[in-house]
């Protein structure tokens, strides 16, 4: 069996600073750019937390759907994102049906007093009265684990040697977009057999900086591709979180480090009652950050133009919602 291209850093080690620390960027550094994904351990997250939120969201997962519907919206929207919203594969051009999953999701709430893009990135929460420790749970969540994405950016940046005032992210969150999904794929019981090139979520690449996963592993669970192995299941580790950097974070690096393309498996036969879920925070940056990409030797291609992070990752979630 071929190891995996993924590796695990302590990012507690790289707090620390010292010998321990040059290690942990080294290894941030070549994970990335052979997989764009890592696992991180150290990272302070309550532990007891993910358990609780998970079972508060599968409470809320299993009412009615008249009920549900009542949160529904639409994609990158805030509320309840039913069956048959999403495909993320049309983002990197591959027709498939509509993933399998349905998603509670929540965003950042700091508004800046225009209209047009308060409403798109800072839209309200909704929140369900039938589990009213949902909201209380999954704020106290995201508000760690976006602490924890601005230390991975900082890490990050340190891997290629740009720390203090060389950081290029410097100031560029200082007010940043981000979303969160508790994501519940269903058994089979409950979605039917998969169609032909159906997924829970098909192989996509995310769209911002980092993302940061919660996940429980599965028959039907989560994929990476790398050149070295092709696809093949994700390390896990109920210690660590999985990491992944998008889109956005690839075209910053100058192509250094690629977006990590992954994917999560249908139910599978021998599987079939399998019920999973995921706790997934997407990171971005401000809405109006300019993201300028880094030169050789650092990045891998030179002059390519700077780019605005909103409609950067605006255009990516048009590109994944069905109809």
């Amino acid at each position: 069996m071929t190891a995996s291209p993924i590796l695990t850093v302590d990012i507690a080690q790289w707090r620390a600073g010292g010998a321990a620390a040059d290690r942990v960027c080294a290894a941030v550094d070549e994970s990335l750019q052979k997989a764009g994904f890592l696992l991180v351990t150290g990272h302070g997250i309550d532990p007891d937390l993910p358990a609780t939120l998970r079972a508060a969201a599968r409470q809320f997962f299993a009412l009615p759907t008249d009920i549900k519907e009542q949160y529904s919206v639409g994609v990158g929207g805030r509320g309840w994102i039913g069956p048959g919203m999403e495909a993320n594969g049309y983002a990197e051009g591959t027709e498939t049906p509509p993933d399998l999953k349905e998603t509670y999701n929540s965003g950042a709430q700091t508004r800046v007093g225009v209209p047009e893009v308060d409403d798109y990135w800072f839209a309200p929460d909704v929140w369900p009265a039938e589990v009213p420790r949902l909201r209380e749970l999954f704020t106290e969540w995201t508000s760690q684990v976006k602490a924890l994405s601005d230390d991975l950016l900082a890490l990050m940046s340190a891997s290629l040697g740009l720390v203090g005032d060389a950081n290029p992210f410097q100031g560029l969150a200082r007010n940043s977009t981000w979303t969160s999904n508790i994501n519940h794929y269903p058994p089979m019981a409950v979605v039917g057999d998969p169609e032909p090139g159906q997924f829970r979520i098909g192989p996509h690449t995310d769209f911002g900086t980092v993302t940061v996963l919660d996940r429980e592993p599965g028959a039907g669970g989560l994929q990476v591709y790398s050149d070295e192995t092709g696809w093949a299941d994700a390390p896990f580790d109920p210690a660590a979180l999985t990491v992944n950097i998008g889109d956005l974070l690839e075209y910053w690096s100058g192509g250094r480090w690629p977006a990590g393309r992954h994917r999560v498996l249908p139910p599978q036969p021998d599987a079939p009652e399998e019920d999973l879920v995921s706790l997934i925070f997407f990171y971005e940056l401000d809405h109006d950050a300019i993201v300028s990409p880094l030169e050789p030797p650092v990045g891998r291609h030179a002059d390519r133009p700077p780019v605005i992070s909103g409609d950067f990752i605006k255009e990516r979630l048009d590109a994944i919602t069905v109809g």
